[in-house]
């Protein structure tokens, strides 16, 4: 609950605010300047006048230029979830008196029979789905049994399993010979997966080759599909690098009497780091302890790694046939494929530490539910950072917005203990990784016309689409609950008459013309402007929906993934 001004006293209009992976985006025209953030006073601040409600922080002008009429307004409600709500709240986590008492928080009594009024008139909410279909559910299973990522997922294991089981017969025995170069293969090929670099620079490439009129675009869906559920080769190429090393471990053990106890005991910690990385991305323990997979997942991999070199140091050193470990040179490392497999596993994996960074940064906290973190130089649109006060501790991602001049910002919902610290405590330096890696939305620029789907704050993702010139012809739906109120006239200004768009946009106030069927808004718009493709942010429900309903109708749809 915010606080309540002075008796008599109204307050000035303290706006909702929800995130979508920790960012969101509120904006409001202000009377007193384009770029300042209008903060709400707190009980003992001065009662706002009329002139302006509350202290005033200075946004930097260069980060939008093309939007000189628009300001940030603060924002202040309960924390929403990892995913984008179309009412801005969580399922499950409010009933509607609680709903009524956050819209009405800070409103002037004109305000509140305003929003009274327009609740009384509203179509009557759909009921909430039952408690059975949790996020959690919804998450790993609605979301289909026989998704790509879990293709991808189940054909890197069968592969494995193939080569592995004719290793074990006897009918591969080069594979019999050499389990640990394969271990180690799939622990390169599960690193190149998740180097940022390394992606950014497949995103960049798939999209110069493949954003081209002439390219079908059942080929552009395809690997759109396949770049967004790499996270299915990372975690396959996981589980068989894991059973490798069971193989090779077994074998060492059948010739104990030749292999010395030192190598096999390096090999077995490898194993058990292997199989706790692997525990802690369960993706159950995964979404429930996020922190923990983190940490476990980073300083296990990297004992592990170590341990690796150790491992090949030692087999290369080591004579079977004498028994003894001999002289190591040069020449006889070259030879050893483990030692090149295990230099690029290194090389890949601290190649984002060399980007790191402690770069001087402006917080703003305009509430004590949201903070503006901006950074200097431009971004271009699609891109994602990551930010950290402890480097070695964890790293949290966050979208940008920019207008590819001269800054960009992240914004960030306080809905957690990183979150909240920004606005308690801000930074002065942050640490980031000064190169931003790709995501889904980069990919738009592949096509030739997209319609994205945004509900409540995910519009937040599609913005710098809005601020800069974009390869594709894009169209915008976006759902959201009482706009004039929670987001202002600047950012539907900015949606409706943004010269990208063309007049491409659908606006739904769902305070006004009652809870749409998104899915039908995104079929019906992806057919009026001859869309490519769909691509959908909202909550796990919402993006499901909305991918399943244009497929069903023959459109190529693409939403958020658990795993993305």
């Amino acid at each position: 609950m915010d606080e309540q001004g002075p008796a008599g006293k109204p307050m000035a209009m303290a706006i909702k605010f929800s995130s979508c992976r920790g960012v969101a985006f509120e904006i409001k025209p202000s009377p007193a300047s384009p770029f300042a953030l209008d903060t709400v006073a707190s009980p003992s601040d001065s009662p706002p006048t009329e002139s302006g409600g509350g202290r005033w922080v200075w946004f930097p002008q260069p980060f939008n230029r093309n939007y000189s009429t628009t300001s940030f307004l603060t924002a202040r409600s309960r924390a929403s979830t990892h995913f984008c709500d179309l009412d801005d709240i969580s399922d499950g986590d409010t009933d509607d008196e609680s709903v009524a008492t956050d819209e009405e928080i800070a409103l002037t009594a004109a305000d509140v029979s305003r929003v009274q009024s327009r609740r009384s008139n509203a179509p009557a909410k759909p009921v909430r789905a039952a408690a059975g279909h949790s996020r959690l559910s919804v998450i790993l299973l609605d979301q289909g049994l026989f998704t790509v990522y879990k293709r991808l997922f189940m054909l890197c294991v069968a592969l494995n399993a193939a080569g592995l089981a004719a290793a074990a017969t006897g009918r591969f025995p080069y594979a019999k010979r050499h389990a640990a170069v394969f271990a180690i293969g799939n622990i390169l090929a599960l690193t190149l997966c998740r180097s940022e670099a390394v992606l950014r620079g497949v995103f960049w490439l798939t999209v110069a080759l493949l954003g081209r009129p002439w390219v079908p675009v059942a080929v552009k869906t395809g690997v759109t599909a396949i770049l967004q559920s790499l996270g299915g080769v990372h975690s396959g190429c996981g589980v068989s690098s894991l059973a490798w090393l069971v193989y090779a471990l077994v074998q060492a053990l059948e010739l104990r009497g030749v292999t010395p106890p030192e190598i096999v005991g390096v090999a077995s910690a490898i194993l058990g780091l292997v199989a706790l990385s692997c525990l802690a991305a369960f993706p159950l323990v995964r979404h429930l302890h996020h922190n923990v997979f983190e940490r476990t997942h980073r300083f296990a991999g990297w004992s592990a790694l170590a341990l690796l070199w150790a491992f090949v140091m030692l087999t290369a050193g080591y004579n079977p046939g004498i028994r003894s470990y001999h002289r190591l040179t040069v020449a006889s490392l070259a030879k050893r494929q483990e030692l090149w497999l295990t230099a690029a596993i290194t090389f890949f994996t601290f190649l984002p530490w060399l980007t790191v960074r402690r770069v001087p940064v402006t917080v703003t906290a305009p509430s004590t539910r949201a903070s503006i973190i901006t950074f200097q130089g431009g971004v271009k649109a699609g891109l994602l950072g990551r930010i950290s006060r402890s480097p070695l501790s964890e790293w949290h991602a966050f979208g940008i917005i920019s207008d590819d001049r001269d800054t960009h910002a992240m914004l960030a919902g306080a809905v957690g203990d990183f979150t909240r610290g920004l606005v308690s405590d801000p930074p002065s330096h942050l640490w980031v990784r000064t190169v931003h890696f790709a995501g889904l939305p980069y990919l738009i620029s592949m096509y030739q016309r997209v319609t994205m789907v945004a509900t409540g704050s995910g519009i937040c993702v599609f913005l710098s689409f809005l601020m800069q010139p974009s390869r594709a012809e894009v169209s915008l739906v976006w759902v959201a609950k009482d706009i004039d109120a929670n987001y202002g006239d600047g950012i539907r200004a900015m949606v409706t008459s943004n010269e990208n768009l063309g007049g491409r946009v659908i606006v739904h106030d769902t305070m006004t013309m009652g809870r749409p069927d998104v899915s039908e808004l995104a079929v019906g718009a992806a057919r009026q402007w001859n869309a490519e493709a769909v691509v959908v942010t909202s909550n796990p429900e919402g993006s499901r929906d909305v991918v399943r309903r244009c497929k069903k109708a023959g459109i190529p749809a693409f939403g958020p993934i658990w795993d993305s």
